[in-house]
């Protein structure tokens, strides 16, 4: 004798899973490369110099005229000894690279200054003074 409310067919339905992470793959892929091409890196162009030997660099190094300007751990830009904002920066760098033809302008971060604000720096460095602005190392 059977009982009339007792089902005969399956009683859990099939869940196919392949096609369900087929879609989400195709989205997470949809994403990952529009991020990729929505975000806008900007970067600094920087030609390292070629390794040579001491007695190159140093005969480099008084031919060319530089101005060196400095930023230290604190974030401050220091340009000989004396404590500058960025438009005093900008308008001794004009007045130096009109005076020096052949000069160059020189920026030795501190190794504790943040590297954000190095690059930052830089890059309004290079909008003063274009192909004649470079990153200096400080060996001492």
């Amino acid at each position: 004798m059977r009982f009339k409310n007792q089902q005969t067919g399956p009683s859990m339905p099939a869940i196919d899973l392949i096609p369900m992470l087929n879609v989400m793959m195709s989205v997470l892929a949809f994403f990952v490369m529009l991020t990729t091409t929505l975000t806008n890196e900007e970067g600094v162009d920087i030609q390292l110099p070629n390794a040579g030997s001491e007695e190159d660099t140093e005969t480099q190094n008084e031919q060319q005229d530089s101005l060196i300007v400095q930023l230290n751990s604190q974030g401050q830009i220091v340009v000989r000894e004396q404590i500058l904002n960025k438009e005093q920066l900008a308008s001794q760098m004009q007045a130096y690279l009109q005076e020096n033809a052949q000069g160059t302008v020189q920026l030795v971060a501190d190794p504790q200054a943040s590297y954000e604000k190095v690059v930052q720096l830089l890059g309004e460095m290079k909008g003063v003074g274009s192909d004649r602005v470079s990153l200096a190392i400080d060996t001492d």
